[in-house]
C-alpha cells in the first residue's frame, strides 16, 4: 500500500475538555476513560495547548473551529447564522441577515433545554414547517435544519446584526427575562423589537402546535441568536500551501465552515450528531477519504451535547464511543502508512458549568515529521508539558501538514 505521508486525520472532540470531578477522583472525564489510541498519540508524537477561544469574540463552536483551522476570527468571523446557511445552501443577499435559530424548552419563564430533548429532525421539520407556513414573508423565512439547528433570517434594508445575544447552551436555568437581545448601536433597535416581538408570536403558536401536547420537553420557542451577514473566507487550499482538505460532520456549523473554506463536506447516512450518530460510517469516510485529500477533519458533536446536559455518564460514553468507533478503527486501518494524526477539542465545556469556557485546549500531534517529546498520555493535565508549546492562529494546521510558518 503506497505511503500517505505529508496527509494528516485531525480527530476534533467537540467540547471534550473538562476540570477535575471529585466523582472521578479528582480526575476529569478525559483523565478517567481508556483512551489507548488518543494517548498514543500524545506517547508517539508531541503534545501542546491551542488557544481557540480568544477574549473579544463568541464561546461557540464556530468561532473554535474556524480558529483550529486558523482563520482570523477578526477577520472573518460572521456570526454562527450566516455559516449554517452556507452549509445549507441557502444564498444570502447583500442585505439579509442569518440567525442561528434553536428550538427550544421554556417553562414557568425559565429557558429549561435549549435542544427542546433533543428533538428529533422529523419532529423539527414539521415545527419549522410550520412556523414557516404561518410566518414566512418578505421580510421573514424560516428554515430547517438538523433537530434543534435551525435558521431564520431576515431581509432588508431595516434589519442589522449588532445585535446582542444569549446563547441558549450556556442560559439554561434562567429567566426569560434577563435573557433578551439588546442592541449594540440605535439603527439596530429596529431588529430587536422585530425579532422580539417574532419570538412572542411564535411562542404562543408553539404552544398550541399539536406536535407539543404531552411532550416531556416541547419546542415551545424559537431562540434566535448569532446574526450575521454572507461570509467570505480565502480557501483552506490557498492558505495552506495548496493542500485539499475535507470533513466529515454530522452539523451545519462545521459543514459551513468547511463550505465557506472551499473544503469538500463528505456527508455519512445516519450521522446524527448525537450519541447515536453513525460512528462506523464516519470512520469508514475518513479512511476513504484521506486517499484523495491532504487534510480531513472528523468533527464529533456528541461529547459536546453530553457535557452541556451535564450528564457525567454520557459524556464518559461519548469519549469512549469516539475512543473505540473512530480514532481506533481510523488508526488501525491506516498503520504503517505515515499518516500524520492529531487529537485535540474545539473548545471545554465542563460539566459542573455545561457551557463553553475560554481555557486553551490539549492537543498531540504524531507523524513522521514530529519529534516525539517526553509526554505519555493525552489529557489537560499533560497535554501543557508538551513540546509544541502553546499555539495559536494558524500553528495548528501548519504543524499537522508540515508547512514552515509564512
Amino acid at each position: 500500500m503506497k505511503s500517505l505521508k505529508g496527509k494528516a486525520i485531525v480527530f476534533l472532540a467537540d467540547g471534550m475538555a473538562d476540570e477535575p470531578i471529585a466523582e472521578l477522583g479528582g480526575r476529569t472525564p478525559l483523565e478517567a476513560a481508556e483512551t489507548p489510541f488518543m494517548d498514543s498519540i500524545a506517547k508517539n508524537g508531541a503534545s501542546g495547548t491551542f488557544l481557540t477561544l480568544p477574549e473579544g469574540f463568541p464561546t461557540s463552536s464556530d468561532a473554535a473551529n474556524m480558529s483550529v483551522l486558523g482563520y482570523d476570527l477578526a477577520s472573518y468571523y460572521p456570526g454562527r447564522g450566516p455559516i449554517e446557511a452556507t452549509s445549507q445552501e441557502i444564498s444570502l443577499g447583500p442585505d439579509d441577515v442569518a440567525w442561528r435559530c434553536n428550538l427550544v424548552t421554556v417553562h414557568n419563564g425559565i429557558l429549561k433545554d435549549y435542544s427542546a430533548g433533543h428533538i428529533s429532525k422529523e419532529r423539527a421539520e414539521a415545527l419549522m414547517n410550520a412556523l414557516a407556513e404561518r410566518f414566512n414573508s418578505d421580510k421573514v423565512t424560516f428554515h430547517s435544519g438538523v433537530s434543534y439547528r435551525n435558521l431564520l433570517i431576515l431581509h432588508g434594508r431595516e434589519f442589522s446584526a449588532e445585535v446582542d445575544y444569549f446563547k441558549p447552551d450556556s442560559s439554561q436555568d434562567m429567566p426569560v427575562s434577563e435573557l433578551r437581545l439588546k442592541a449594540k448601536t440605535p439603527e439596530a433597535q429596529h431588529t430587536v423589537d422585530f425579532v422580539e416581538h417574532l419570538m412572542t408570536e411564535a411562542a404562543a403558536f408553539l404552544a398550541a402546535h399539536p406536535l407539543n401536547r404531552g411532550v416531556e420537553s416541547p419546542a415551545n420557542w424559537i431562540w434566535p441568536w448569532s446574526p450575521g451577514h454572507k461570509p467570505s473566507f480565502p480557501g483552506f487550499s490557498g492558505k495552506y500551501d495548496g493542500r485539499t482538505a475535507a470533513v466529515i460532520t454530522a452539523v451545519d456549523v462545521i459543514a459551513g465552515i468547511a463550505k465557506c473554506a472551499g473544503m469538500d463536506v463528505i456527508p455519512v447516512p445516519g450521522a446524527t450528531g448525537y450519541l447515536d450518530t453513525n460512528y462506523a460510517g464516519k470512520a469508514e469516510a475518513a479512511v476513504k477519504a484521506i486517499e484523495d485529500h491532504d487534510f480531513v477533519y472528523v468533527h464529533l458533536e456528541a461529547i459536546d451535547e453530553c457535557s452541556h446536559e451535564g450528564n457525567l455518564a454520557h459524556k464518559m460514553q461519548a469519549i469512549a464511543d469516539f475512543e473505540n468507533k473512530i480514532v481506533k478503527p481510523v488508526m488501525t486501518a491506516l498503520a504503517g502508512r505515515d499518516v500524520t494524526f492529531a487529537i485535540l477539542p474545539d473548545h471545554p465545556v465542563p460539566l459542573r458549568l455545561r457551557a463553553h469556557t475560554r481555557t486553551p485546549v490539549p492537543v498531540a500531534v504524531c507523524g513522521p515529521h514530529i519529534i516525539p517529546d517526553s509526554v505519555q498520555s493525552y489529557s489537560e493535565k499533560e497535554a501543557p508539558n508538551g513540546s509544541l508549546g502553546f499555539m495559536h492562529g494558524e500553528e495548528f494546521v501548519r504543524k499537522v501538514l508540515n508547512i514552515a510558518k509564512d
